[in-house]
């Protein structure tokens, strides 16, 4: 039995080899060309892969039940947004945290915080790169102002750690890497209204 949104699907398990095939055949339905897959479960358990292809390697004999879940794509996008409004007010505390550090000389504790941050921001700047795309229509030139700002930031600061110059690192990040961050938290905010508006367009289409 496969189930799609609490709906059951007249396809049948027993047509498909693996649930890999499963999953493909859903995915390039129409039902799913503006909606995000948020959990598949086998057998009632989560499935998740942990090696690519591993659906590949669950044969149809074993399952009983297939279940889909999903949700549109521009609420998957919203509840997104508010989550990197979090993170952008992580990534300014973290900063101005790394920087104290960096100026009372405890370097292991700041290297420690400063590699999270990057990871974290790199992260950042990629899914926001994915929304604006989508959604941000408007505000184009202020994207690629505050994202190309950031980006040729890390490399800066990149260059000034593997020079192990730390004073110079936590001036970055107080002078320059912060006032970017509090920029990018006005742009975030914009993106969350393209989203919104988005959701109202859709829901009067």
């Amino acid at each position: 039995m496969i189930i799609i949104d609490g709906q059951r699907s007249a396809l049948q398990v027993a047509n498909f080899e693996n649930l890999e095939q499963i999953i493909e055949k859903i995915m390039a339905d129409d039902y799913m060309s503006n909606r995000v897959v948020t959990d598949v479960l086998v057998n009632n358990e989560l499935f998740s892969e942990i090696y690519p292809h591993q659906a590949e390697d669950v044969e149809a004999s074993y399952i009983d039940q297939v279940e889909f879940r999903s949700v549109p794509a521009v609420e998957m996008a919203q509840s997104i947004t508010l989550e990197l409004y979090k993170v952008v007010t992580l990534m300014g505390k973290a900063g101005r945290q790394v920087a104290d550090y960096f100026r009372r000389a405890d370097d292991a504790e700041a290297l420690e915080m400063y590699g999270d941050l990057l990871d974290v921001s790199r992260d950042f700047l990629s899914m926001v790169g994915v929304l604006r795309n989508e959604f941000a229509v408007d505000s184009v030139d202020d994207f690629e102002v505050s994202l190309e700002g950031l980006s040729n930031l890390f490399s800066e600061m990149i260059e000034i750690q593997e020079n192990e110059d730390w004073i110079l690192l936590a001036d970055l990040l107080e002078y320059e890497y912060l006032p970017l961050v509090e920029k990018t938290k006005g742009i975030i905010a914009q993106l969350r209204e393209s989203v919104k508006a988005s959701i109202k367009r859709a829901k009067h289409a």
